[in-house]
């Protein structure tokens, strides 16, 4: 039977989920821009930058049902299990991914493409995924949740891949370096991979925000 919220619980359980929904949005458009424009022209990269935006909208949707499925406490334990371990594969997935687009491109000697829209959509990112990480790392202290902090956690990677992806544009431009932004992603692979089998084992994430207090509840 569902438990009616305490007030102050309910509040960050709804901002929760508008901020969950918020990161939906942003990474749909992104996937969508990304990958139509990456194809358009060519480009490797942007595709490879929608693919992320896919994976971590995957993520957020985990992290929404697992904020909606709060108000049941009976349940709140299984569910929040469930959605770490799903968030924990889509850390695994964009791990590979990465691996293999950075060794392709390497090996291939590929430079980044130079895109305007690329490079706007990177930006973007810049500002918007270390306010929305940010935010939702405050939510999942809160709410003692580690599946929500985990979400967060994969929200502050992409901001290092969006990252990546301008270096690699302007390193690129302005001294030759073709390989900067592949070597930088594979150095980022054992972090990512490390975060994904921390999520399945349902360990808090690495440089965990919440300390001792994200632990699942019965």
């Amino acid at each position: 039977m569902a438990h009616t919220l305490t007030s102050p619980r309910a509040d960050v359980v709804r901002r929760g989920q508008w901020l969950t929904w918020g990161t939906i949005l942003y990474n749909a458009l992104e996937a969508i821009v990304s990958i139509g424009a990456g194809m358009l022209a060519g480009s490797v990269a942007l595709v490879g930058f929608g693919f992320d935006s896919v994976l971590e909208l995957t993520s957020s949707v985990a992290a929404l049902w697992r904020l909606g499925g709060d108000r049941h406490a009976h349940r709140r334990d299984v569910i929040e299990r469930r959605a770490l371990r799903v968030i924990g594969v889509c850390f695994l997935l964009l791990a590979a991914w990465i691996a293999v687009d950075a060794t392709r491109s390497l090996l291939a000697r590929e430079a980044p493409e130079e895109s305007p829209i690329g490079i706007a959509i990177a930006a973007a990112s810049l500002v918007v995924m270390p306010l929305l990480a940010r935010a939702k790392r405050g939510v999942a202290r809160q709410l003692s949740s580690r599946a929500l902090n985990a979400e967060a956690r994969q929200t502050e990677l992409c901001t290092i891949l969006s990252a990546i992806l301008l270096g690699g544009l302007l390193l690129n431009a302005l001294v030759g370096w073709w390989w900067a932004d592949s070597v930088a992603a594979l150095a980022m692979v054992p972090l990512v991979t490390i975060e994904g089998v921390r999520a399945l084992r349902g360990e808090p994430p690495c440089g965990d925000s919440c300390g001792g207090a994200c632990h699942t509840e019965g």
